[in-house]
């Protein structure tokens, strides 16, 4: 068990695929100015970097035409143009950290947390045998 660490349960995606639809959802509140979204964030290993859905990206206050630094997102999101927004989230009760998020125009998509930078600020344990993760942040672990 890591140290200041929270648990949190997988949430079930497809009741369809019984206990394999299972996912890590992690429940974060992301704020940017005056902006401020609860969401749920698949953590997912394999995502290069943090995804964030455009509907979320628009509730937050941010406009597409603003941002102008692009980045090319691949996968089944290849298709979809991407732009890099940074964003302050709230984990837990732990200190809030600066999320940088590929903002696609993609609707159809989940808030992923990728390797860049949510890995990179939360160590994470999975528990999948047990529907459960845990969380540290990076400056806790020792």
């Amino acid at each position: 068990m890591m140290r200041n660490a929270q648990r949190y349960p997988f949430v079930s995606s497809d009741a369809a695929l019984g206990e394999a639809g299972f996912r890590p959802y992690l429940p974060l509140n992301l704020i940017y100015q005056q902006g401020s979204v609860t969401e749920s964030g698949l953590l997912d290993t394999g995502a290069s970097v943090n995804v964030l859905p455009y509907l979320v990206g628009v509730e937050l206050g941010y406009e597409w035409e603003r941002q102008t630094t692009t980045l090319s997102l691949t996968g089944n999101l290849a298709q979809h143009e991407a732009r890099v927004v940074l964003v302050q989230a709230f984990v837990g009760n732990f200190e809030p950290v600066q999320l940088v998020f590929a903002w696609t125009q993609a609707t159809n998509v989940p808030l992923i947390l990728g390797q860049v930078n949510f890995f990179m600020e939360f160590n994470v344990c999975f528990y999948r045998s047990q529907l459960q993760f845990e969380i540290s942040p990076k400056s806790l672990a020792s």
